[in-house]
Order: structure tokens, then sequence, then C-alpha cells
């Protein structure tokens, strides 16, 4: 199963409130947003982190909204570790099965562990995302988004 079977197949089970659009691939968030009809903010961006320190090896998906920037530091404190970097592209198909920029903010591997910062659901009653393909999102109803997540909810954000 591919990631994006993954996410609507999790979506569908729990009878999530989403939608799927169909768009061409975009690596700016800006652009994607106006494609979507969405705000900046409402972008669910994804990061994979590789935290280290204090007897962590750990691999994490940072979450937060697409008008934000993450604190790096805040990422490797959220999972006890001491500095965190930005996943290789090897590191980021190994765990996402995703190229950058396509990865939905649901982990589905077991060394892959999810922070989502709570400005994420304080703005906007649905979040928008690339649905594990350039070409394709998904806007979910927010409180969908915090009742499936399955992550750690901690700030992370400069």
């Amino acid at each position: 199963m591919t990631t994006h079977e993954k996410l609507i197949a999790l979506l569908d089970q729990h009878q999530a409130r989403y939608r799927v659009m169909e768009h061409e691939a975009t690596g700016k968030c800006e652009a994607v947003a106006a494609i979507r009809g969405t705000e900046v903010g409402q972008g669910a961006k994804a990061l994979v982190c590789h935290v280290k320190g204090n007897g962590i090896k750990q691999h994490v998906l940072a979450v937060l909204p697409a008008d934000q920037q993450a604190d790096l530091s805040k990422v490797a404190a959220a999972v006890g570790g001491r500095r965190a970097s930005l996943a290789s592209p090897a590191e980021v198909d190994a765990l996402t099965g995703c190229v950058f920029g396509a990865i939905p903010p649901f982990s589905f591997h077991p060394d892959l562990q999810l922070v989502v910062d709570p400005l994420l659901f304080e703005r906007y009653d649905e979040i928008a995302f690339n649905a594990g393909l350039l070409e394709q999102s998904v806007v979910l109803n927010v409180a969908d988004y915090q009742t499936l997540h399955n992550g750690n909810v901690m700030k992370i954000i400069l």
C-alpha cells in the first residue's frame, strides 16, 4: 500500500471529513495554498527530523503550520534529545514512502514519532496537506485530525 492509499484508508475508516484535490506539483507553500484556495497557515508542513543526544536516537515527524518555522531544538526536546537535524532524502523515503513536500501529517512507520505543534489546531477549521503525492492534496477537518493523528502535541515552532 502506498502512503497515499494508507492515508485515504485511515480517513475513510474513521469517517473523517475531508476532500481530495488534484493539482499540478509545486514545492512552494504559497503556490499550493493558492491552488487549494486555502490560507498558507492552514497548510500542515511535515518535516522528517533526526534527533540525537541524551541517549536518544530517534526520527521525528514534526508537523506545524506552513507559515511558521520549526525550532529544531524544541523538536529535539520534545522527544528528550539534545539536537535535531533534517533527515536525508533517503531517510525521508524509507520512513514515509514520500518525497520532500509530499509528506502527510501522519506517521505510518513505527520508527517515526509524530510531534504536532498546537498552533495547527487553533486558527482554522480545516488543514491542508499533500496526500503522499505532490499532485494531490487533502483538506481535512481539524477536529478529525486532532482525533486521528496519534502524536504528541508540543510547541515546536520558533
